[in-house]
């Protein structure tokens, strides 16, 4: 059986396996997006609760689709496995990627630096600009 983030388009890296997540992209596009400031992941990222909540009714293959890596180390079917969320599922939230930006680089997996990164831009390309008055 071919784990969920075998459809992503990923890199394997000392048994972690980095995903550039379609499926983020997908929501930013559609509107699923919370344009949150820097810092405010730790208020906004869901609790231990709500992700058993959210397994419960939607399995682990739904549940990986909200972070950017899988470690192989851990079994199938367990919350360790999945790394580097980034949503509440419902919605990306910029504040998520942000963290995730800044832990892999802290760890130096650039692979998801680079994965965060490129949906900050699609999310800075999506943000509707002020316009500017007409004279």
């Amino acid at each position: 059986m071919k784990s969920p983030a075998s459809k992503l388009n990923c890199v394997a890296r000392i048994g972690l396996i980095i995903c550039f997540n379609a499926f983020a992209s997908q929501l930013i596009q559609e509107g699923h997006l919370i344009a949150d400031r820097k810092g405010a992941w730790r208020e906004h990222k869901p609790s231990p609760d709500m992700e058993n909540e959210f397994i419960r009714t939607h399995g682990f293959a739904e549940y990986a689709k909200w972070h950017l890596a899988v470690d192989e180390r851990f079994s199938l079917n367990t919350k360790s496995r999945y790394k580097f969320p980034y949503g509440d599922f419902k919605n990306v939230h910029r504040c998520g990627l942000l963290a995730v930006k800044s832990r892999a680089r802290e760890h130096g997996y650039n692979e998801i630096e680079d994965a965060a990164t490129k949906l900050l831009q699609i999310i800075e390309s999506a943000r509707p600009r002020p316009s500017k008055p007409a004279n």
